[in-house]
């Protein structure tokens, strides 16, 4: 394995197993979050001009109101939502296993062990490619395909993760090395 890992947060130590170590524990790209943070800027902007030119008289304020009402559910649908999403999404690459957590309220969580792991590959725009991001399409054996979107240091991740699989690829076992699952 290289000696390059990525550990921004802690995670939870008690869904390890034993022997297991967290390699990379990753939330999706702050590219994610550039649309979110165009919505904001124009449910802002919205409420600025609709609170400044709210026709005068007696509806103004009732007007006025509702600008501000509209203006703040848009931010906290479009702009935190989508934040605190981002926040909540973890991946995570474990010696043994892929872990993907998503959810704020209610979780979504899926293992994929590396014995597995058929192939692991990038997809990334001419953007994408400039900050370091894409999408790693990740085929399991006979499991099906699972589509990780916004993946930060997504080079790193398939290089990370065939170096982990290639093990059980070269011994072409599909079951857990130490027998937990």
């Amino acid at each position: 394995m290289s000696g390059a890992t990525i550990v921004t947060v802690a995670f939870p130590d008690d869904i390890l197993t034993r022997d297991e170590e967290v390699v990379l524990h990753l939330h999706p790209h702050w590219v994610s979050l550039i649309v979110p943070a165009l919505w904001t800027v124009a449910a802002m902007l919205f409420a600025v001009f609709g609170v400044f030119f709210a026709p005068g008289g007696f509806v103004q304020k009732p007007i006025q109101y509702l600008v501000l009402l509209v203006a703040l559910g848009a931010i906290a649908y479009l702009g935190v939502l989508p934040w605190l999403r981002q926040l909540t999404t973890h991946y995570v690459v474990t010696s043994q296993r892929l872990v993907i957590r998503e959810g704020l309220v209610t979780r979504v969580g899926r293992d994929i062990p590396l014995a597995w792991l058929g192939a692991a590959t990038i997809q990334q725009s001419l953007f994408e490619r400039a900050v370091g991001s894409g999408r790693l399409v990740i085929e399991t054996t006979g499991r099906g395909r699972v589509v990780l979107s916004c993946v930060p240091h997504i080079e790193r991740v398939q290089e990370n993760l065939a170096e982990l699989a290639a093990p059980y690829q070269a011994r072409g076992r599909t079951d857990y090395p130490n027998g937990d699952y």
